[in-house]
């Protein structure tokens, strides 16, 4: 119920694939693989790789009850800017930064005094398609947010099913695994 929810309250920011703004449109509507082979559902997105002082990855594994990619395990935490002021600001990703704090708190608990949005590294984007189930998708420009801080994490369950801090050479074989097709 929260999941779906949040499908249909939740507006995208869509964008152009120079990043220019072009109008919103529901989660729903964004993710719906039709709606993404017609073109007409590019959106913003950031993606958070968190490190410890360690220097370890935080990783999660999304809820079974997430729409898209469910049970899959993935970088710290992906989500969207939405269609509201504090997360529309262009100048320095600031709006995207302002949309990764909130969402890290959403999904993973983690206060935002842990994670100032000065402290987010932006390091590029990318524009990307990738199916999930034949009905559901991803078409999005996807800002790619570092940092480096040791942070309490209190997991909502509605969101995620795990966490893990792994090293480089745990990710490594990981990465190994899935080109593999191993584990699942």
């Amino acid at each position: 119920a929260v999941q779906r929810r949040l499908m249909f309250e939740d507006e995208c920011i869509l964008v152009d694939e120079n990043d220019q703004v072009v109008g919103h449109d529901s989660k729903y509507n964004c993710h719906l693989w039709e709606n993404i082979l017609k073109g007409n559902a590019l959106h913003r997105a950031f993606s958070v790789f968190l490190f410890n002082s360690k220097y370890e990855l935080l990783l999660q594994q999304r809820s079974a009850t997430k729409v898209t990619f469910p049970l899959v395990w993935t970088n710290t935490c992906c989500s969207h800017p939405l269609f509201r002021e504090p997360e529309l600001i262009d100048g320095e990703s600031l709006g995207v930064r302002n949309a990764a704090q909130r969402k890290l708190l959403d999904e993973l608990g983690i206060p935002a005094e842990d994670v100032p949005v000065d402290q987010f590294l932006p390091l590029g984007r990318i524009l990307y398609k990738a199916p999930s189930d034949g009905k559901w998708g991803e078409h999005e420009l996807d800002y790619l947010l570092f940092m480096v801080r040791d942070v309490n994490v209190n997991p909502n369950p509605d969101e995620v099913a795990e966490i893990k801090y792994v090293n480089r050479e745990e990710l490594r074989e990981l990465l190994r695994k899935a080109d593999a097709g191993e584990e699942g």
